[in-house]
């Protein structure tokens, strides 16, 4: 976790919502200078309001779901804005009282008290791009539902569950053997979503693959020549990390990409190893899946699981693997160096 302890003359937090934003700005002395509701369309009237601070002003809001044009906004006004990570933020959500104008208080608060946890804005120009490879993300996942229901509905029927429709020519006279007419329909509708899906996915693809070969070729080409990384997942890799030089530190970028787990302790106490789920959920996936492709094209890195397998059983073996292939990656980036797959059987 970082914080963000740099001092300024003003400390401005902000709670910020759907269509209103609550501003409370502090002074050095953690005296209240403006406290105010605004609504988020009427962004001249806040920038009138906070006009006399603007000198040496820092801006903090928490990283909800509508924080892209309020980053946009500080950065058109060249007023230094920082981004409050969601998770860590816990103490704008205690007390007895809460509403929008005592968070955004204790938001400055935390802000001047150095204690505001710091999560990373992406920047502007990269934004976009990085929500269109999400969002092929949740395509495919809708499309591997609509696969699966096709099976189940045969299943329910008790006849041969169709194989390998993954690829559309092996879709044909798929329903047929249903013994009614409504069975053979949701059938034939999940066939036609699959169509649908298939098509926005290519789409989606063909225009990533094109915007990185013109935008990163290097770092593209770099990531893809890795064994076990094909485009989607150098695509995936790309736009999660980002800049790799954001992580001070190899543990940094591992903990970010969910590979190792935390520990509570007290008095010598172990109390277990929460927060498996705090990191990027997308390098996570991206590293699960590389190793099982990594593992289908080396043998060598296939013999290297089986022993680890023997010793620590199939699940931690291949979280090793993936602690290692990220280990691989975060260093080729980080040197500007080519992956040695030999140096990561031996490693």
């Amino acid at each position: 976790m970082k914080f963000y302890n740099q001092q300024h003359a003003f400390y401005a937090g902000i709670d910020l919502h759907a269509k209103t934003l609550h501003v409370c700005v502090l002074d050095q002395n953690g005296e209240k200078r403006l406290h105010k509701n605004f609504q988020c369309q009427d962004t001249e009237t806040f920038l009138t309001e906070i006009q006399p601070f603007r000198e040496n002003l820092v801006v903090g809001f928490e990283s909800t779901f509508n924080w892209y044009w309020l980053a946009d906004l500080m950065s058109q006004e060249t007023i230094p804005f920082i981004l409050g990570h969601a998770l860590y933020m816990k103490a704008i959500h205690g007390g007895k009282t809460k509403s929008d104008a005592i968070d955004s208080e204790k938001i400055a608060r935390l802000i001047r008290g150095g204690n505001f946890p710091l999560a990373h804005a992406y920047p502007k120009e990269h934004r976009a791009t990085r929500d269109l490879l999400r969002r092929r993300t949740f395509l495919v996942r809708r499309r591997a539902e609509a696969l699966t229901h096709i099976q189940m509905v045969h299943h329910q029927h008790n006849q041969p569950k169709p194989t390998n429709i993954k690829s559309k020519s092996n879709r044909l006279g798929i329903g047929q053997l249903l013994p009614d007419a409504h069975s053979q329909l949701l059938v034939d509708v999940d066939l036609k979503m699959i169509e649908a899906y298939d098509q926005q996915i290519a789409r989606l693809e063909s225009e990533l693959i094109k915007k990185a070969k013109i935008t990163h070729p290097q770092l593209y080409y770099r990531l893809t020549s890795v064994p076990g990384i094909g485009p989607v997942l150098g695509l995936t890799l790309m736009h999660e990390i980002q800049d790799i030089q954001r992580f001070p530190s190899v543990s940094h970028f591992l903990s970010y990409c969910r590979l190792v787990k935390g520990s509570h302790t007290s008095a010598g106490k172990n109390y277990g190893s929460p927060g498996g789920k705090m990191g990027n959920a997308y390098l996570r996936w991206a590293f699960g899946e590389a190793i099982q492709i990594l593992k289908r094209e080396s043998s060598d890195v296939k013999q290297l699981a089986q022993r680890l397998e023997k010793k620590r059983g199939k699940g931690r073996a291949m979280n090793t693997l993936a602690v290692k292939l990220g280990r691989a990656i975060y260093y080729m980036l980080r040197h500007d160096r080519a992956f040695d797959l030999n140096r990561f059987i031996g490693g």
